[in-house]
């Protein structure tokens, strides 16, 4: 009875024992093997040398504008201070407007940062002018819409693993939008049959919240079905924030060469017109170039000294 009351004792107070200390020591086994190896990959990496790299967004460029999209590459500087070359696992971007996702995307296995060394990796992206205004009912043309651009390098380091490194920028990106080009009068200066010299008033109205520095421009001026102006015309001038700049641009044509038609014209009766051109000017954001084409109704030339009317469209 003794013997079975001292089994029966050990049964009780020994039975969970052992086995407690016995999963302690495979925990205080394996805390000490990780310590060993943190111990070993800290010694390892104080030794080489090994450290995190670093990165900064450096660059958000406006590469080129239409009225359709915008070409845009994110520049990325990533420095490696270790002796061995760092491979980039993954490059994730993000570009957003006031909470709202305008593009997103992700590029593996984006190359390697040289050991000792800083490369700039460039992130190509397209922004497509129709899909956010789909998207989004309340981004209008002609406006100028604040970003925010997140991307996230992972890069893999050598005894330290994946590292994720969280780069931000802010700015803003235009939403262009055609501006209105009109003929507003033309007046006749000298009239010949070898040579006439006339004064066109081109009326442009620029719809957009940011002004508009004109450079260039290129038209090709038809009356009653005959070009008569064709050209490129250097002409420097500022067409502000949604305002209306007028500009004479002088051109000349020989009448005896045009039909019956654009004497009719010359001689006060009405023919339609038709403009056809592109402008190039300078943005806040960069170089645009913006097409234009125009027609009106019956067109009236009139000799400047005689009170040159308005061009109207007659019923």
């Amino acid at each position: 009875m003794a013997n079975g009351s001292e089994v029966q004792a050990r049964g009780l107070f020994w039975s969970d024992k052992p086995a407690e200390k016995e999963d302690k020591a495979k925990d205080d086994g394996k805390e000490e093997e990780i310590g060993f190896f943190g111990k070993v990959a800290g010694f390892i990496q104080n030794a080489i040398g090994f450290g995190k790299p670093t990165a900064k967004l450096s660059g958000f460029h406006l590469l080129k504008i239409t009225l359709e999209r915008a070409d845009i590459v994110i520049d990325l500087l990533i420095s490696n201070p270790n002796p061995v070359p760092i491979p980039l696992v993954d490059i994730k971007y993000l570009i957003e407007s006031d909470g709202r996702k305008l593009l997103s995307g992700v590029i593996p296995d984006a190359g390697t940062i040289h050991a000792h060394g800083s490369e700039t990796v460039k992130i190509p992206v397209t922004l497509i002018y129709k899909d956010i205004k789909d998207t989004y009912d309340d981004i209008h043309p002609g406006e100028v819409i604040p970003y925010r651009v997140r991307v996230e390098l992972i890069a893999d380091v050598p005894i330290l693993g994946n590292l994720t490194l969280p780069l931000e920028k802010t700015g803003e990106i235009p939403i262009p939008y055609k501006p209105d080009v009109d003929v507003e009068k033309i007046e006749l200066e000298h009239l010949s049959l070898e040579e006439t010299s006339a004064l066109l008033h081109l009326k442009v109205e620029n719809m957009n919240k940011f002004d508009l520095g004109l450079n260039v421009l290129e038209y090709s001026f038809s009356m009653a079905d005959t070009t008569i102006a064709n050209a490129t015309l250097n002409k420097a001038a500022t067409i502000e924030q949604q305002g209306i700049t007028t500009l004479g641009i002088p051109f000349s044509f020989r009448p005896k060469d045009l039909g019956s038609a654009v004497w009719d014209v010359i001689r006060g009766r009405g023919a339609g017109y038709s403009m056809i051109g592109k402008l190039e000017v300078d943005t806040p954001f960069g170089p645009m170039h913006l097409p234009f084409t125009k027609e009106g109704g019956n067109t009236k030339l009139k000799k400047k000294k005689s009170s040159a009317r308005d061009l109207s469209d007659e019923d």
